[in-house]
């Protein structure tokens, strides 16, 4: 799976009607629509945490350093968590066992840490960034490029963002969380890699600042359509077209 817990980096540190400040906390929780074979929705909660310096950042569960920043381009160097793990435990059996699997034969997957650079360039149209992360916890050794668009509409005390982009999977990547392993295969499971992948994605964020106070609500929604080499996949459940992901959080900027 994608990085399914990293809220849009342009959703924290947001604050339509009130003055900058450094520090934002909170709490926040995303609900996944889940493609695995029998697990249904997975509800994660995570701590909401903002950080904007003048050269360091905390976004979520990402955090970057720029590199350069004379807008409207920016390059900053990131490090992410890939919350894309799972246990086979919580998959179904009977559904593994109906697509040719046998889940005493398969291991769980983990998550992963990236890390890359990111380039982005703004104006009144909106903005365009491109982005390239590598494993560099060892759990897959894969990478993952992306492309994305945002547009933000701005009104009192909210603001809305719109996105669209895709992002393409590496076969290391795209195999890990979606194929059969090596030594799965050993097992006696039948192979499957599906090799590289463009995974599309289209995304809406809102963030709302509370009155006058220093607190703000987050919402956003994400849906990602799955490619024919990923939904082919033993470990998903059949004819599955994409899965989806709701995060609704609430933050205290300091």
């Amino acid at each position: 799976m994608l990085a399914v817990l990293a809220v849009p980096a342009t959703a924290f540190g947001q604050q339509p009607a009130s003055p900058p400040r450094n520090w934002a906390l909170g709490v926040g929780a995303a609900l996944i629509d889940s493609p695995y074979a029998g697990e249904g929705s997975r509800l994660r909660p995570f701590p909401l945490v903002s950080y904007e310096g003048e050269r360091v950042f905390l976004r979520g569960i990402s955090a970057g350093v720029h590199l350069y920043d004379a807008p409207p381009f920016k390059l900053d160097a990131l490090l992410s968590p890939r919350l894309g793990g799972f246990d086979i435990d919580d998959l179904g059996r009977s559904e593994l066992l109906a697509n040719g699997v046998d889940p005493e034969l398969l291991r769980d997957r983990d998550d992963a840490l990236d890390a890359g650079f990111r380039a982005s360039f703004g104006s009144t149209w909106g903005s365009i960034a491109i982005e390239a992360v590598h494993d560099v916890s060892g759990v897959h050794d894969g990478y993952e490029l992306g492309l994305d668009y945002r547009y933000t509409w701005r009104l009192a005390q909210t603001a809305v963002t719109a996105s669209a982009g895709a992002g393409a999977l590496s076969s290391r990547l795209a195999g890990y969380y979606f194929g059969i392993l090596d030594s799965e295969v050993a097992r006696g499971v039948p192979a499957y890699s599906p090799g590289s992948a463009f995974v599309p994605r289209i995304g809406l964020t809102l963030t709302h600042a509370i009155g006058a106070s220093n607190w703000q609500l987050l919402g956003s929604i994400e849906y990602q359509r799955l490619p024919d080499e990923l939904r082919g996949s033993p470990l998903l459940e059949p004819d599955r077209n994409g899965m989806g992901r709701v995060v609704l959080g609430l933050s205290r900027r300091f």
